[in-house]
């Protein structure tokens, strides 16, 4: 196999095609893959982040511009950044099959992780571990969407897994009470977990909150903890 095979083969993988039908004609986009599926995903970024050129192709395979004419009449404006932006909202994204397993697999890590952090064994109380999550998917043969969010296809996935895995999917509300000397060190820690409901100052300077978390988080957050305030702290499962 050639290095400029190798080389081309690697230079596909850095770029997608973006595509949206109009007035009976096709738009296309080039597009940096891993931007652009964030894009379409809704996270917060500037369409010159996703793209790779500025320029609307009617075949970019080809490298057949589109003429001004022709995005005026399909847009009613030419500019390529606000075309580009109706393209990557209300398109398609064109992903190979390289591509494609990599954001599947990127995805599943990501399912696996919430139902981690987020349920727990009902006979233990305790979060299932990964490698055992990730076994009984095997299982359901859960088809796993790589545009689609992952908290949300997690949710499907805990209803397919209860037949075949003890699972409970709850929140537990925990009384802490930190040294005064140790709460600029876990505030943020604290919030990272969970929500806090309520807070309070003592007289003595220590802080008292309850935070509410997911069950499979506790052990970890009271483990957090304790290395952040070295064992100086109080804490209390009150749900």
């Amino acid at each position: 196999m050639s290095r400029h095979y190798i080389h081309e083969k690697r230079e596909q993988q850095k770029r997608s095609i973006a595509r949206l039908t109009r007035e009976g004609e096709r738009f296309e986009i080039i597009v940096k893959p891993q931007p652009a599926l964030s894009f379409q995903l809704g996270k917060t970024m500037s369409v010159s982040e996703v793209l790779i050129t500025e320029i609307i192709f009617l075949d970019a395979s080809k490298g057949l511009k589109a003429s001004e004419e022709k995005l005026q009449e399909a847009f009613g404006f030419t500019d390529p950044i606000e075309i580009s932006s109706i393209i990557l909202r209300e398109g398609k994204l064109q992903l190979t099959a390289e591509q494609r397993r990599k954001f599947i697999e990127e995805k599943r890590k990501q399912i696996v992780s919430f139902i981690s952090r987020q349920c727990v064994d009902p006979r233990t109380n305790l979060p299932h571990p990964p490698p055992r999550i990730e076994q009984a998917m095997s299982q359901i043969r859960f088809s796993i969407a790589p545009f689609k969010g992952a908290e949300e296809q997690a949710k499907e996935v805990i209803k397919l897994l209860r037949p075949i895995l003890p699972i409970k999917m709850e929140q537990v509300s925990v009384s802490i009470r930190i040294p005064s000397e140790h709460v600029g060190k876990v505030y943020g820690t604290v919030k990272g977990f969970g929500t806090i409901k309520n807070e309070e100052w003592q007289t003595n300077g220590s802080w008292q909150a309850i935070v509410e978390l997911p069950a499979g988080l506790y052990g970890s957050f009271l483990e957090k903890l304790g290395e952040k305030t070295r064992g100086n702290l109080e804490a209390k499962l009150i749900k």
